[in-house]
């Protein structure tokens, strides 16, 4: 039983770090998934699969070399010079990343709930200091208590929509509306799990230090499978609604709205508690190397993240997005080709050595 909890401490971690607002609002899916018609089922079953080998591959890499922070993961599979680099870029992203949830939660409050943008933002920093000034403990205690809600809810709303809605055609409407772009359904999977990836990586390796060398590889192998049924999911119960879907911010407020004003409220607080668990990743992240760079203490650091954070969170959500999200994909791959070189590398010299004996 121990051991199947931390399995499942992992899968909770990397859906956690995955669904965030892009996720849970159904724009991610649209933008690498849906567009390509039939050929996005097909990324969809190929993200969920590379999702759960590159999350092995993490885990067999941290515990066969001892690594529990994402700096030294970034050191070793990258080198010190690039590591260093890559450490300097990611730092920055979890920063504008903080800014874009927080932007989030804002939007959130104002355009759907018909609250104050403000009381969104201060909510949202208020819960990420109450969950995270007690370090890597309470990363686990947040995304214990709100990552199971959400996948539930996520995965009850659309199960329903994608098997209790009568299905459209997918492909009449996505080959019509997007005649060119139907060859780049692979590429468009792998740069979904790249720019997701670099994010997961900061969550999952603090999870190493709480696993074993077979609960870490099994629980990112059931993230991964799980994640890849979320995306079948939402992409099933999105395409229901071709081509309306196509032109709103938020496409599964439309599609739960579709069902019933009282499951969009709730789909509301699914996607505000997504933008909430990607906040205190970001926060996280940046908070804990900001700590070690300066030799402040982790708690100010967190403190001021959040500080310095506020005033760019003022800015319009969708602005941020353009701007964050495509170098953030760019960092991702990189990260992903080197975590899939060293993996392999150390695999074979291994076989190699044991060969030798």
């Amino acid at each position: 039983m121990k051991d199947i909890k931390r399995s499942l401490l992992v899968v909770i971690g990397y859906l956690g770090a995955i669904i965030g607002a892009g996720f849970a609002s159904g724009q991610e899916i649209v933008q690498f998934f849906v567009v390509y018609g039939n050929y996005g089922l097909k990324g969809a079953v190929l993200s969920g699969a590379f999702f759960a080998i590159f999350g092995m591959m993490l885990f067999y890499i941290a515990h066969l070399k001892g690594i529990s922070n994402y700096q030294a993961m970034l050191a070793y599979i990258l080198g010190s010079k690039l590591g260093m680099i890559a450490d300097f870029m990611l730092a920055i992203f979890l920063f504008l990343g903080t800014s874009t949830m927080l932007a989030a939660s804002g939007a959130v409050f104002y355009e759907h709930l018909y609250l104050s943008k403000n009381l969104g933002i201060f909510l949202a920093c208020f819960l990420v200091i109450f969950f995270l000034i007690m370090g890597r403990k309470g990363l686990f205690m947040s995304y214990n208590i709100l990552v199971p809600v959400k996948i539930l809810l996520l995965l009850a709303i659309s199960g329903y929509a994608a098997f209790g809605i009568e299905a459209r055609p997918v492909e009449a409407y996505t080959a019509f509306m997007f005649p060119q772009n139907m060859k780049f359904w692979f590429l468009s999977s792998l740069l979904y799990v790249a720019y997701n990836f670099a994010l997961a990586l900061v969550v999952l390796t603090e999870y190493q230090t709480v696993t074993s060398f077979h609960t870490g590889i099994l629980g990112a192998g059931l993230g991964g499978i799980v994640l890849g049924v979320l995306i079948i999911f939402t992409y099933d119960a999105l395409g229901r609604f071709l081509p309306s879907v196509m032109f709103y911010e938020v496409p599964m407020l439309y599609v739960s709205g579709n069902i019933s004003r009282t499951v969009k409220y709730v789909y509301t607080a699914v996607l505000w508690v997504g933008i909430l668990t990607t906040a205190i990743a970001n926060v996280y992240g940046f908070a804990q190397r900001f700590a070690h760079f300066s030799g402040i203490s982790y708690q100010i650091c967190l403190v001021l993240c959040i500080a310095l954070a506020l005033p760019l969170s003022l800015q319009s959500f969708s602005s941020l997005v353009g701007v964050v999200y495509p170098l953030f994909g760019l960092l991702g791959m990189v990260i992903l080709f080197a975590l899939a070189y060293k993996t392999i590398k150390d695999i074979a010299e291994q076989i190699y050595y044991n060969i030798r004996k």
